[in-house]
């Protein structure tokens, strides 16, 4: 999009392209989404920015009305590849937050200079900015949904001093932390024990229905379920995470599927570390698919005769991830039973059992050295020693070569590893009739197949 094209789409509050781009007004000092209500500014006191943390970093403060910080992330980081791709996926997981800039660049086999420059060239700013920017809206959420104490608030939210977090609260928001809870709405606020409230924003419209479908049919006692009445149901799992396990339950939004601007899903996060919530945030939306683009999607591939009444049946069909890549792998690997004995086997306790809760699926350290035998112990000890990575910033070539030469995976396998973990989404099954002129949602194509009963994509 040229900047004028991204102007229109500010004058008709365009939310498709919510996350894609931001934009600051000069005279307000005030950066927005594009759907933003307010008064559109003129075209001459606009500047566009690809991301909030290169608004933030030009000395722009978030709009309290729109809240720029709370939309969709842009699709584009599903969909490329290449070190910026990777650098944006791995940011959102929290890699900066937790290991550096070093630590991240060491993950993109790149120099941390390397990354800065990329980084800084295509996006308006550099590694620690984007991590700053995040740390922020998390910051941001955790007052205005919780009781938490301040103090608490500033380190789960990854910054390293109090200091720094009400600098950053007051240059990101234009108020103190105090400020910024006082303005939530009135009976948002829950305690700690209650877990944080959370509303997983997507844009364009969303086939909760499919998505709840494949995870029910999927879950695997003791780490998953799924119940309550068809078009309500709540799916909850639990999660391993860099500093501790959480629980999470996100609930389906009944009549989501008509074509519309966007919309969330409901969900709420209980961590035994709040260190760990924006990782877990990043990973419940790859699970769900909520950064895709729906109307690209639906755009190039409606356009096909084979497609066509399958995209006006089911608008905005989603590809789902995974919220644990290496889980995926194993399970994709030994099938749903098999993965349930794993799970009862070697999984580690909860310490507090949530109903039919109660493990987090092992490690692959442990399944290597419990079963250090065929295709099951080959793969857990290629991810237990790093020679094989699935977290999101993988490179999925590299990935999948790996794959390919282990033990007992065969390619249908690898293409499902592919799909889910590393969340490309231009995956051809083998096996399966899918043509290149699908690309680039060959995955989205094959998930129209499966859900008309065309196809059987595990």
């Amino acid at each position: 999009m040229d900047e004028d094209t991204r102007y229109e789409a500010v004058r008709s509050r365009d939310a498709r392209f919510d996350g894609e781009f931001f934009f600051a007004v000069e005279t307000t000092g005030i950066y927005c989404r594009p759907s933003c209500p307010a008064v559109t500014p003129k075209r001459r006191n606009v500047r566009f920015f690809t991301t909030a943390a290169a608004a933030q970093g030009s000395g722009f403060r978030a709009c309290r009305r729109c809240r720029p910080d709370a939309v969709p992330g842009s699709a584009e980081w599903n969909v490329r590849a290449d070190v910026v791709g990777r650098a944006m996926r791995l940011i959102g997981d929290g890699v900066v937050d937790r290991e550096g800039v070093a630590g991240l660049a060491v993950r993109l086999g790149y120099s941390a200079r390397q990354v800065q420059r990329q980084l800084t060239t295509e996006l308006g700013a550099g590694p620690v900015a984007l991590a700053r920017a995040q740390r922020s809206h998390t910051a941001r959420v955790l007052l205005q949904t919780t009781s938490l104490p301040v103090t608490e608030i500033a380190f789960a939210s990854g910054f390293a001093s109090v200091r720094q977090f009400n600098d950053t609260i007051r240059a990101v928001y234009a108020a103190t932390p105090t400020g910024l809870r006082a303005s939530a709405p009135k009976g948002c606020t829950a305690t700690p024990t209650a877990g944080v409230p959370l509303r997983l924003a997507h844009r364009g419209p969303y086939q909760a229905e499919a998505v709840f479908d494949r995870l029910a049919d999927e879950a695997v006692p003791g780490v998953e379920d799924i119940g309550g009445p068809h078009g309500r149901r709540t799916y909850r799992r639990t999660l391993r995470l860099p500093y501790g396990t959480g629980i999470v339950a996100v609930e389906e939004r009944p009549g989501l599927p008509h074509p519309g601007p966007g919309g969330w899903l409901d969900a709420r996060l209980h961590l035994t570390d709040l260190r760990d919530l924006t990782t877990a945030v990043q990973r419940l939306r790859r699970l769900f698919d909520l950064d895709a683009d729906p109307y690209a999607v639906d755009e190039r591939l409606g356009a096909d005769p084979r497609l066509a009444p399958l995209v006006a049946a089911r608008p905005g069909l989603r590809s789902p991830g995974a919220a644990d890549p290496e889980e995926l792998a194993v399970r994709a690997l030994v099938g749903r039973t098999a993965a349930e004995g794993l799970v009862r086997r070697y999984g580690k306790a909860l310490d507090a059992p949530c109903g039919s809760l109660t493990h987090v699926f092992p490690e692959p350290a442990v399944l290597a050295q419990a079963e250090p035998d065929g295709p099951l112990g080959a793969l857990a000890a290629a991810l237990a020693d790093g020679s094989l990575r699935l977290d999101p910033g993988a490179d999925r070539d590299e990935a999948q070569d790996v794959l390919l030469d282990l033990p007992g995976m065969d390619a249908r396998t690898v293409a499902v590893i592919r799909t889910r973990a590393l969340g490309d989404p231009d995956v051809a099954v083998p096996g399966t009739d899918v043509p290149d002129s699908w690309r680039p949602w060959r995955s989205y194509a094959l998930q129209h197949l499966r859900a008309a009963g065309e196809s059987e994509q595990r």
